[in-house]
């Protein structure tokens, strides 16, 4: 197995736009795509993710400090908005997945990098 995070975007306040139909249907897509994971790998965990303009960014700066500024690091049209950690058989499989997740959603699929020596505590 592979682990995978998917991360779902989204445009600012189509959430907030959208009738209880279509809220529906975003859950049912989000439930298909449970349920697929489930029968294919494993579900690690998820979460939403509040909105970009609650972000705080530690930037590098001189001398080996952090900047910290309120908001995210820069001004986007999607931003994400949540995240899956599954572990699936391969790619093909995920891709799988992803589609069943809201049309209106970008979603990115990166394998996670696994560090030979690192396992974090």
């Amino acid at each position: 197995m592979t682990r995978y995070v998917v991360l779902v975007a989204y445009r600012p306040g189509d959430w907030e736009r959208a009738d209880e139909a279509e809220r529906q249907t975003y859950f049912d897509a989000h439930h298909a795509f449970e349920r697929y994971v489930d029968e294919h790998g494993t579900r690690l965990s998820s979460g939403a993710l509040c909105d970009a303009d609650t972000a705080t960014t530690l930037s590098p700066g001189t001398g080996g400090e952090r900047v910290v500024t309120d908001g995210p690091y820069a001004e986007l049209a999607e931003q994400v908005g949540g995240y899956y950690d599954v572990e699936l058989p391969d790619l093909d499989t995920a891709i799988a997945a992803g589609r069943l997740l809201p049309a209106a959603y970008t979603v990115e699929i990166r394998p996670v990098l696994r560090i030979e020596g690192y396992e974090s505590a």
